[in-house]
């Protein structure tokens, strides 16, 4: 029977994807080793040059080791027709095709289907394999139009997957077994604008589901926390930790960005929810066409107004059709290292001194064993702890009072 091996790059939608894709798959045996394969599915990101590299570096490496690579995800848009047409792929699979996986598999003939990007998953992940906590897609695309961002040309415009099958996806991983649930999405919190509901309420109805211990969210935008969503800021089973998109901290840039939040509005709700007691991380770009020496000071002063714990920052890369691409690269690659450097030393030592001022018990689900010996985990606040046990306590969920605080880590021995 035909060995297929699935590869996954980018962010959490495309694990929910992929895991959807392999529950299609009927007439072919999912190998954990891709060197096993004889057919390799790349689910690819593209959200930067750096994504979009890692994977045709993957995609050539498993071509030169005569496999038969299929490439879907939002690289499938982006870069599809240039390597079908290279022959770097056999096969290029749009999102919406999803569900013909396995018909797809077994084609002689090379194809190139990307499908269209209206469409709204209609079946469900009930279990994942090697993960002690489960992923939901709550909904598709995105509406926001940032200067610099490729997704909604690859990903579609927003739309939202009905409630009721999420609530019926949450109580099958509910009842499988899976405490932890982390919601994931193009954006988030745009959920329910077309269907009458929002992130709050849809969250309000998976909190009561028995079995549902916590509950993480992806990324959501600053005008997206609106009063539905702070009704729930305090319910037990809500992680404490928010990770909440400014991409910069300069109004000024937030304009050139076509970025929809206000910096200073965005100080004042930060600085609200670290009061109740929120870790917070954020996305952030440097370098982008624009950011003067100027700009990059007011950022930085603002920067370091925002009690931040957790930051995914990275150097502006241009992408193909987008209106920054079209902007005058005036950042040099220098400049933007020490810059992205600066924020993520700040962002350092800010969850270091979050850590030492927080000494509550840790509520950690513990998710594998490291090669040093040590198991891991992620506390409520999203902060990694080490744990020395001498016993396998892999997927367990275990509360702890006495740890060590370091720089790097917390520690813990049980």
């Amino acid at each position: 029977m035909l060995k297929v091996y699935f590869k996954t790059f980018g962010c959490r939608t495309n694990i929910y994807d992929t895991q959807l894709m392999k529950s299609y798959v009927k007439n072919a045996v999912i190998v954990n080793d891709e060197f096993e394969a004889d057919v390799i599915v790349v689910n690819s990101c593209t959200v930067t040059n750096g994504a979009d590299s890692g994977a045709r570096a993957y995609i050539n490496h498993m071509k030169n080791s005569g496999k038969k690579v299929i490439l879907t995800g939002c690289g499938a848009v982006s870069k599809g027709e240039e390597l079908f047409k290279k022959s770097s792929v056999f096969g290029v699979l749009g999102a919406s095709h999803k569900s013909k996986i396995d018909s797809f598999l077994a084609s002689q003939a090379p194809f190139y289907e990307l499908g269209d990007l209206n469409f709204i998953d209609k079946n469900i992940v009930s279990d994942y394999e090697n993960h002690t906590k489960a992923f939901i897609k709550i909904q598709e695309g995105c509406n926001f139009a940032c200067s610099y961002c490729i997704i909604p040309s690859v990903r579609g415009k927003s739309r939202s997957i009905d409630e009721e099958v999420i609530l019926n996806e949450a109580k099958i991983l509910a009842n499988n077994g899976y405490n932890e649930i982390v919601l994931t999405g193009t954006n988030i919190g745009s959920y329910g604008q077309s269907n009458n509901s929002s992130l709050g309420k849809l969250l309000q109805k998976l909190g009561s589901i028995k079995g549902i211990k916590r509950i993480r969210l992806g990324s959501i935008e600053p005008s997206q926390i609106d009063e539905s969503f702070k009704e729930i800021l305090n319910e037990p089973w809500l992680e404490r930790h928010l990770h909440i998109a400014l991409q910069h901290t300069s109004q000024k840039m937030l304009t050139i960005m076509k970025r929809r939040n206000r910096a200073f509005k965005d100080i004042e709700l930060f600085n609200e929810l670290s009061e109740i007691g929120f870790a917070l991380g954020t996305d952030y770009i440097v370098g982008h066409p624009g950011e003067s020496e100027e700009i990059w000071e007011e950022a930085l002063e603002n920067f370091k107004k925002f009690p931040l714990t957790h930051l995914h920052a990275f150097i502006y890369s241009p992408r193909n059709a987008t209106v920054s691409a079209t902007m005058k690269q005036d950042v040099d690659g220098i400049t933007a290292k020490n810059r992205l450097k600066t924020l993520k030393n700040i962002v350092y030592l800010n969850n270091f001194e979050f850590r030492k001022k927080n000494r509550v018990p840790l509520e950690i689900l513990v998710e594998k064993r490291d090669d040093d010996g040590l198991y891991d985990g992620f506390d409520q606040f999203y902060n990694k702890i080490k744990i020395s046990s001498k016993s396998d306590i892999r997927k367990e969920w275990i509360s702890i009072k006495d740890y060590e605080v370091k720089a790097d880590d917390n520690y813990a021995q049980i």
